[in-house]
């Protein structure tokens, strides 16, 4: 009994960190995608430091979002492989809160610029130019942004992410 009510609120926290992903990136969409992109949902990628339920749920909610506003298969598929690389990697680092934000902010900063060459086409601006602007971006979203959401989280950690 007790392992099917960890296995359904497991779940749980997946679909809801899934949902607010995409709620997050559709609301901010004019700033989530494109060349140079702040995706205000990277803050989520610290939630791996709370709950192994956030690697599904960031990346079906990268998926869902990259499909949802339009991006193409190569976008959907790398983009949200980038997201389950940098959550897998965050949840191995997750007892150090410093570095969890790390891993997704590398994964995204290695893969999006090479989609959006090579996906999109987008070769207006120099390579390593386009690597800064997404590294620029995930630093704000994961490190920044996640840093205050961690902040609000740490304290409430055992009330919201029962086990």
């Amino acid at each position: 009994m007790q392992k099917d009510r960890s296995r359904i609120l497991m779940i749980a926290y997946g679909a809801v960190i899934a949902a607010v992903y995409v709620v997050l990136t559709i609301v901010f969409q004019p700033i989530s995608f494109g060349e140079v992109q702040l995706r205000v949902a990277e803050a989520l990628t610290i939630l791996p430091m709370f709950t192994p339920a956030a690697i599904p749920g960031l990346f079906v909610g990268c998926l869902l979002a990259n499909m949802l506003g339009g991006g193409i298969i190569v976008d959907v598929i790398f983009g949200s492989l980038a997201t389950l690389i940098g959550a897998v990697f965050s949840y191995m680092l997750r007892n150090n809160r410093w570095l969890v934000p790390i891993p997704a902010v590398l994964s995204n900063t290695v893969i999006v610029p090479l989609v959006l060459r090579f996906g999109y086409g987008l070769t207006d601006i120099p390579y390593l130019l386009q690597v800064v602007y997404i590294f620029a971006g995930e630093v704000a979203g994961c490190c920044i942004l996640g840093e205050l959401l961690a902040a609000v989280l740490l304290p409430r950690r055992d009330l919201i992410f029962r086990r």
